[in-house]
């Protein structure tokens, strides 16, 4: 398969509905709990300045991008081996 080819299906695949919203979940899920922990003295002392919210923002997208990247990958070998 041309790596063109490839990449737009990879890409197609990240994008579809089903996958973009269970990825939603899983960082809502996940991100939340990360917060509690890596922030959760900060945010009961009300200590939020913009560099923790640019932290906080960001760790939402490792799970989304984990849970994408895991879901891609099985789609892919179950539908292409």
């Amino acid at each position: 398969m041309p790596q063109q080819t490839k990449v737009k299906l990879v890409l197609n695949t990240a994008f579809s509905a089903k996958i973009v919203q269970r990825s939603l979940k899983v960082s809502a899920v996940v991100g939340t709990i990360l917060i509690v922990i890596n922030h959760g003295e900060a945010l009961l002392a009300g200590n939020i300045e913009p560099q923790r919210l640019i932290k906080m923002a960001l760790t939402y997208c490792v799970p989304y991008l984990v849970s994408t990247y895991s879901a891609v990958s099985t789609t892919l070998e179950n539908n292409h081996p």
